[in-house]
């Protein structure tokens, strides 16, 4: 499992990560508090609290360079 902060403080900034980790076939968890939504999820993300960093897991045994570079501009 690859775990990774995250910050998600606009709409724009959201769609592009939904539309970002959707080509890949990991599952992917976002983690705020006691809260873990499904990160493919829009309406997820929305219920947690964007204000703070979210927790990113994503659920894979490869090293996945490339996931990660794509999720570079996400990290905090």
């Amino acid at each position: 499992m690859i775990t990774m902060n995250i910050s998600l403080d606009s709409i724009e900034k959201i769609k592009s990560f939904v539309n970002t980790i959707a080509v890949y076939p990991y599952d992917f968890d976002l983690a705020s508090g006691r809260y873990i939504v499904d990160a493919k999820s829009i309406m997820g993300i929305f219920s947690l609290d964007l204000s703070e960093p979210i927790t990113l897991n994503i659920h894979t045994s490869e090293d996945a360079e490339e996931l990660k570079k794509a999720l570079a501009p996400y990290q905090i």
